[in-house]
């Protein structure tokens, strides 16, 4: 092949490749969106206040509707940056009201298109780099003094966002040693002795297999981790939530819970209400709360029922809790 003819085959390709990368900013090398809110740099969602909670399908209070989008954690007036590269608009009205934090942009590129609600941005068109400066948060606290202040970030088809705004999910837990803390208040997963109720250890006496804890041969084929009534509740590790779990079949106050598969393990935490039943969690993501025992089993040392799905021991993973 003539050497012109090289040349011009060369640069053909490089003009291809640089209008697809014009098409496909970089964002798409990544498997989750950048930093959002200097600060937080893991893009930690919002856990429950009194206004609510942040997470995806959260039920709204007064209404039945649930949170179309994922509050994530940010200080009033911290800096925001954009989460990938694409194309501005807005301004975005979310109030519709003028209060104080009523502004935001959208972000159409890479395959996503998102709205950051609650900040001001640097401008409202153009082009923006994954990573590039944004605008800042917008205070919250002058509006909803007390809450967890937060950007409302709302996928434009409603979708979930949670799985974009995690970071690549760690190791797998085995090569951590231990699974995350369960409930905040218990750093590292004690679990529940003796009390009146019964024991809270793995293979503990169940009396006739019946009643309170269902078991094999009358013995304990769960964990009771202790956990105050309404702590908050988080991932032991990550996986795909499926639920609900009924484990008493009677409705009463903590009759709730959900399964998680992943990660080479299946567990089920019982006793808990999940912020939702189904979709990917992350370790140590906030998983929902703790149910009122003390409301079914007075002076019963509250907690939450850990078993694994196949009934072995699960007490291995969970000593030291707290994982680095």
């Amino acid at each position: 092949m003539p050497a012109l003819s090289l040349v011009a085959l060369v640069s053909l390709v490089s003009t291809v490749f640089a209008k697809q990368l014009d098409a496909h900013p970089p964002q798409q090398q990544h498997s989750h969106w950048a930093q959002i809110c200097s600060g937080n740099p893991l893009n930690k969602i919002r856990g429950c206040d009194r206004y609510g909670c942040g997470a995806f399908g959260a039920h709204r209070h007064g209404s039945k509707s649930k949170h179309v989008g994922v509050d994530v954690i940010c200080a009033d007036g911290a800096t925001v940056y954009a989460p990938f590269s694409g194309q501005l608009s807005g301004p975005i009205r979310f109030f519709h009201n003028g209060n104080a934090i009523d502004d935001g942009v959208q972000i159409r590129g890479s395959g996503y298109c998102v709205k950051l609600v609650c900040i001001h941005p640097i401008r409202y068109h153009g082009q923006i780099h994954r990573g590039q400066q944004l605008g800042r948060m917008l205070p919250m606290q002058k509006v909803f003094p007390g809450i967890i202040s937060h950007i409302h970030v709302e996928n434009c088809d409603h979708s979930d966002p949670t799985h974009l705004l995690t970071p690549d999910v760690p190791p797998f837990p085995q090569q951590r040693g231990r699974w995350a803390t369960l409930c905040s208040g218990n750093p590292t997963n004690e679990i529940r002795g003796c009390d009146t109720y019964g024991c809270g250890y793995y293979g503990a006496p169940r009396h006739s297999g019946k009643g309170k804890h269902r078991g094999v041969d009358g013995k304990h084929t769960g964990v009771d981790v202790i956990c105050a009534d309404g702590a908050t509740v988080y991932a032991p590790f990550s996986g795909q939530l499926s639920g609900p779990v009924k484990f008493f079949h009677n409705g009463n106050a903590i009759d709730d819970g959900v399964q998680i598969r992943g990660s080479g393990f299946c567990v089920k935490l019982l006793c808990i209400h999940p912020i939702r039943y189904n979709g990917r969690i992350s370790k140590g993501q906030i998983l929902g709360k703790m149910l009122p025992m003390q409301r079914v089993f007075p002076g019963i040392t509250s907690h939450i029922h850990v078993e694994n799905c196949d009934h072995s021991d699960p007490t291995s993973y969970l000593e030291g809790g707290k994982w680095q």
